[in-house]
């Protein structure tokens, strides 16, 4: 590709050596089955090539979920790409850092704005058709925006963030540009694949706009790597993951 990046969804006021925190752990339960019907306007497909808002996050007893859900049962719908009664899913991330693990270590300087470069997959089908993402999530102070572009796993390699003008063509000009950005900003820091993160998501949309979302994470799980390749495994593959919370607990290291 040889497009030059959009200065909109540029990042360089985001790369001092000391930028994005590490992806949180959230928790929630494997719940008893719901047999609420998705209701409203589905969000399947929704177009979130560039996404911006507010988010907080919060670490719960398991205990109260299901009060959570109850309570916030009028105001919902079931996120669509879900499976189940309970809209599950696993997600599977790719987080690029530098050797200093600067952008992990943002959160803790508490980094005004910060941000996280990763690749990231959903569900366990390695299905060469299946989508891989490449995400870059910038904070200032407690606003999100985030910039995806979407390549299939059949196009996705090694060397697709070390030579991004070698990479294919995406299907629109606003993710091609997202993709440069997400390439300049990882080589321009030499940030490279440094841990997986897979956890199982509970997830819902606001009943009435696309703004609002609400999501559970249980079962936060991660693996040191050094490679670009993305597990597909099947759930049952959690057993080589380690738990995160045991490691935070526990004070031990993560890597």
């Amino acid at each position: 590709m040889t497009q030059d990046p959009d200065p909109s969804a540029s990042a360089a006021g985001f790369v001092p050596a000391d930028s994005s925190g590490a992806a949180p752990a959230g928790t929630a339960p494997a719940p008893a089955g719901s047999t609420r019907q998705p209701l409203g306007p589905s969000r399947k497909g929704a177009k979130d090539v560039v996404i911006e808002r507010f988010e907080q996050k919060f670490i719960i007893h398991p205990r109260l979920v299901p009060q959570l859900r109850y309570a916030m049962e009028p105001f919902v719908v079931p996120d669509p790409n879900g499976k189940g009664d309970i809209p599950e899913y696993i997600t599977t991330t790719l987080q690029l850092d530098r050797m200093t693990m600067d952008l992990a270590l943002a959160k803790e300087r508490k980094s005004f704005a910060r941000f996280k470069l990763r690749i990231r997959t959903y569900g366990t089908d390695s299905n060469p058709k299946n989508p891989v993402f490449f995400e870059l999530k910038r904070k200032i102070n407690q606003v999100i925006v985030k910039s995806r572009a979407r390549m299939s796993r059949a196009k996705y390699g090694p060397h697709v963030v070390p030579t991004p003008e070698l990479a294919p063509m995406l299907k629109s000009p606003k993710e091609n540009n997202n993709l440069l950005e997400f390439c300049r900003i990882a080589n321009s820091i030499g940030a490279t694949p440094k841990m997986l993160i897979r956890y199982i998501r509970e997830s819902y949309f606001g009943a009435n706009d696309d703004y609002a979302r609400i999501t559970f994470d249980r079962r936060v799980s991660y693996r040191p790597t050094r490679l670009w390749d993305l597990p597909g495994e099947e759930v049952a593959s959690f057993k080589y993951w380690r738990p995160m919370d045991t490691q935070t607990g526990l004070r031990r290291p993560y890597a």
